[in-house]
Formats: structure tokens, C-alpha cells, sequence
């Protein structure tokens, strides 16, 4: 008679198991910044690109050593003149509403970015003429020139795939609830508050989702998102503060992730734009006094506690496309003074420094400001909200801007938008005929020597111009819950959610 009771408390155990086992997972983000538009094409926010990562798709992604893989393109074939790329897509990919993938969205996806107004993405599809959709999973690109990092900027923005259906019905609001073809789909936006999304059923390679919600938190200050992760209100936080990793490493709780970043932070110099005409942007010279006033190493220390590199180019001493004649300068005052007098500057040379609001970035800005401050700079330093500050740095508003760029895995992503003339992204207004004619024949050819050959020369020029004073490059630092399984640190810094479980 008492077997009832136990056979009772065995099913409310497999019961509860089994309800647990399916408890719905949620893993938490905490982000630097809220994330500009949700639209691929307009979109060029950093923060947005690891959002982007979540729900969509692109033809082709990075591994961790920066091969290109396939997502969903299969493959591609470049002809011999290097004209034409035909790309095979992946089979059964469906977008969030439902809609097939196939050679017309790829094809309408592509033609978007290079016909929509405002778009961000047409100067980095430029050498696009055409697509034609050869059958239901083949796309054919003709080009206008060869344009050796096509397939790098397919494997980002450039290279996502957008729900035909739902962009013709929303147009330019498309970013509003945007319809991709990632693992993941979009709930909905809170701004400044918190963006949600939800496990995609149909997602092609659904066998590696592992947990059910997503949710990106923009936590502006660092030592708050910590804080939260330590708490346990998020799971995964973004731009550790590098002051902050042996807090991270001393806690079991927590696991610290590392990787060294892409791109570089550096001063962006008003050169082409600037109001007044001052002499830092009418004076080359000026600009070296800057760059020979400030010791790279001293902000690795002090602002990061030496655990970024410091540079003075587009790309990291490590990277295969670094100029290794010309290395990294040691501060010289001497020689700083020396540049001033011989332009014939009596007094301090006052610069408006414009900053993006972060602790960090201020830090930096503070240190740059006292060293510069001994060459004979009155630096101000203006703190300004990240969106505001691009927006002034596109309006020329400002004399030298402390800028970030998250880089890119083709060495022609982290300089050909800032230098080439009237390009979208040159806030500096700088223009050199022959830094042009580099960049764009950089862009011809394949071989890595060849394409090292041609920036060589043209680092020699941007280094004697300093349109960019190019600082450091910082190390993407991602601090996660020990809880949180199966992540892999990038080099592009963006969080992949394949694979990844909580336990």
C-alpha cells in the first residue's frame, strides 16, 4: 500500500526535472552604448555590430584566426581578371517572417546597400556594378575594377541578408523591426533601456542555439556593468576596463576573455573642415609637434595598466600589413619644440579636443592634455555623447576628436574610408592625390606583397600628414558568468551566440 506514494513522488520528480530542463535561458549583455539604428545598411555603430551578430545573417563570417568561413554563401569563385565573383548560397535558409532566402533577396539585399539613401555600405560595395541572380542559390557580382576586399566586407554589414518582404513594406523604418535571417529574432526595442529577442525555430543551423532569449542591456558606465555582472543581472559584459581584469581574474564566478583588437584608437585631426583655421590643422609640422608630445606607452600604463599596444598605424604592430620601417616614435619634447618654434608660434596653440563620454576615453584625453600641455598645447578637452560627437565630427564641428574604430579583418577597412578624399568617414577632410591613387590601387590586387608594397608608400605620407594621430590598440575585453559556456574571444571583438550554453 505505501508504493503509491513512492511511485507518486518519483513522477513529481521526473515531473520537475523535466520542467527544468526545458526552463526558458536567458542570456544578458551589457553593452557601452546604445546601439544606433537596427538596419544593416544604415547602420555603423560598433555596439550595433555585435547586436547584428545575434540576428543576422551575412553571406560569409571570421573564425578566430580571420579566415573567412561560409555562413550563408557555401562558396565563391573569382574570375580571372578578377571581374566577376560568383557565390553559391546555403539551401533551406528561411528569414524571420517566414520568407525564403534565395539568389533574388541576396540580390535585393546587395542592391539595397549600394541604392538606398544615407546608406553606409554602398562606399564599401563601390566596385559593384551588378548582381545577377543566375539560378534560385547562385549570385553572380560584376565589378567595375577588380576589388581584392570584396568578400571581407561580405563577411560584415556589407554582407547581410535582409527580408525583401519586409524591407519594401517598411522602408525607412525597416531598422524599427528589422527582419534578418539569424539565429535569433527581434522582439523588440526599448531605447536607452534594452533590446530583446527571441530563439528563431527556423534558423538553418538551429542544432547549435542553445538558449532561448537574448537581451542587450547599453550600460554606459563600466564599473556599473561589472557591477551587474558580479550580481548577477547579466551574464555577459562588453570593454572590461582594462583596470578592472584582476578584479575579474581574482573572482571564480567570473571568466575573462581576451583578444587583440583589429582596429586602433587615435586622434582625428580637423585638417580640411575647420572653422578657424588653426594652426594644428593648417600645420603638418604642428601636428608632429603633437604626436612627438604624447608617450604612447605612459597611456598604455596609466589608462590601461600596459595591457594594450601601443601603435602608430591603421593596423597592430601584429598584423601581417604593418609597416615595419617605420615603428612606433618615443615621446620627444626636444624635438616638439623644435617643430613649433621653426612654424614660428609664440604662446600656447589652443586645440578644442572632442571626446566621446566614457571613462576611459576622458582618462586618455586627461593625460594627452598634460603631455601636450609641456610642448606648448593648451588642450580643452569637451566631453560629448557618442552619437553627438559623430555627427559633429561629420560637420566639421571640432579641431581633434579622440576616435575609436572597432577595425576591420582587410587591412582596407581601417584606412580607405578615412583618408581617401571626401570618403564617408574622413572627418579630417584630408586630402592627398597620392594617398588616393594608393588606396585605390590597393584595392586591384590580391597578393598580400604587392598590396604591402603600395601601403608602404602610402603609410610614408599619412605619417608625415598626420590627419590621424594613430595612439594604440586596445585588447577586447569580454568578462562573462563561469555559468556561460562555449564562448570564443574574436579579434573583431563582436559576440558570436552560436555554440554558447548556460549551464
Amino acid at each position: 500500500m505505501k508504493s503509491l506514494p513512492v511511485l507518486a513522488l518519483m513522477a513529481a520528480a521526473v515531473f520537475c526535472f523535466g520542467a527544468a530542463a526545458h526552463a526558458e535561458t536567458t542570456l544578458r549583455i551589457g553593452l557601452a552604448e546604445d546601439p544606433d539604428i537596427l538596419d544593416p545598411t544604415l547602420a555603423r555603430t560598433y555596439v550595433g555590430r555585435i547586436v547584428f551578430a545575434a540576428f543576422c545573417d551575412k553571406l560569409f563570417d571570421i573564425d578566430e584566426k580571420l579566415n573567412i568561413v561560409p555562413q550563408l554563401a557555401l562558396s565563391h569563385e573569382t574570375s580571372a581578371d578578377g571581374r566577376e565573383v560568383t557565390i553559391k548560397l546555403r539551401p533551406g535558409v528561411k528569414f524571420h517572417d517566414g520568407e525564403p532566402f534565395d539568389a533574388d533577396a541576396a540580390k535585393f539585399s546587395l542592391e539595397r546597400h549600394l541604392s538606398f539613401p544615407t546608406s553606409f555600405r554602398k562606399p564599401e560595395l563601390a566596385a559593384l556594378a551588378r548582381v545577377d541572380a543566375v539560378d534560385p542559390l547562385t549570385i553572380k557580382l560584376k565589378l567595375t575594377t577588380p576589388y581584392s576586399p570584396l568578400i571581407a566586407q561580405l563577411a560584415d554589414r556589407a554582407g547581410m541578408m535582409i527580408s525583401p518582404k519586409a524591407a519594401k513594406q517598411a522602408g525607412d523604418k525597416f531598422g524599427l523591426h528589422p527582419v534578418c535571417a539569424g539565429p535569433y529574432r527581434f522582439v523588440e526595442r526599448l531605447p536607452q533601456d534594452r533590446i530583446i529577442f527571441e530563439k528563431f525555430a527556423d534558423y538553418w543551423n538551429k542544432d547549435n542555439v542553445f538558449i532561448d532569449k537574448l537581451v542587450y542591456l547599453p550600460i554606459v558606465d563600466s564599473t556599473v556593468r561589472l557591477a551587474n555582472l558580479k550580481s548577477g543581472g547579466l551574464e555577459l559584459m562588453e570593454r572590461l576596463l582594462a583596470t578592472d581584469i584582476s578584479d575579474v581574474r581574482a573572482d571564480p564566478k567570473l571568466k575573462l576573455s581576451t583578444a587583440l583588437s583589429l582596429g586602433y584608437q587615435g586622434i582625428t585631426i580637423n585638417i580640411g573642415h575647420e572653422k578657424t583655421k588653426g594652426p594644428l590643422s593648417q600645420s603638418a609640422k604642428v601636428r608632429q609637434a603633437l604626436d612627438l608630445a604624447i608617450d604612447r606607452e605612459a597611456i598604455n600604463q596609466v589608462a590601461y595598466n600596459g595591457e594594450f599596444v601601443p601603435g602608430n598605424q591603421w593596423v597592430n604592430p601584429e598584423h601581417p600589413y604593418y609597416q615595419k620601417a617605420y615603428p612606433v616614435r618615443p615621446r620627444d619634447l626636444d624635438r616638439a619644440k623644435a617643430l613649433l618654434k621653426d612654424v614660428g608660434i609664440g604662446g600656447p596653440i589652443v586645440v578644442d579636443f572632442m571626446v566621446a563620454k566614457n571613462v576611459e576615453s576622458e582618462t586618455v584625453a586627461q593625460i594627452i592634455q598634460s603631455m601636450a600641455a609641456e610642448a606648448g598645447f593648451d588642450i580643452r578637452i569637451r566631453v560629448t555623447e557618442l552619437a553627438s560627437a559623430l555627427k559633429q565630427a561629420e560637420a566639421g564641428e571640432y579641431q581633434a576628436f579622440l576616435l575609436d574604430w572597432s577595425g576591420r579583418i582587410d587591412a582596407d577597412g581601417n584606412c580607405y574610408i578615412f583618408h581617401k578624399t571626401k570618403a564617408p568617414q574622413n572627418y579630417s577632410g584630408y586630402s592627398n592625390l597620392d594617398v588616393d591613387a594608393a588606396l585605390d590601387d590597393a584595392r586591384l590586387v590580391s597578393d598580400m606583397a604587392q598590396r604591402k608594397s603600395i601601403y608602404e608608400k602610402m603609410t610614408k605620407s599619412i605619417l608625415e600628414d598626420e590627419p590621424i594621430i594613430y595612439l594604440y590598440h586596445r585588447r577586447n575585453l569580454i568578462a562573462h558568468s563561469a555559468s556561460l559556456e562555449g564562448y570564443k574571444p574574436m579579434p573583431d571583438g563582436l559576440v558570436r551566440v552560436i555554440g554558447l550554453k548556460l549551464k
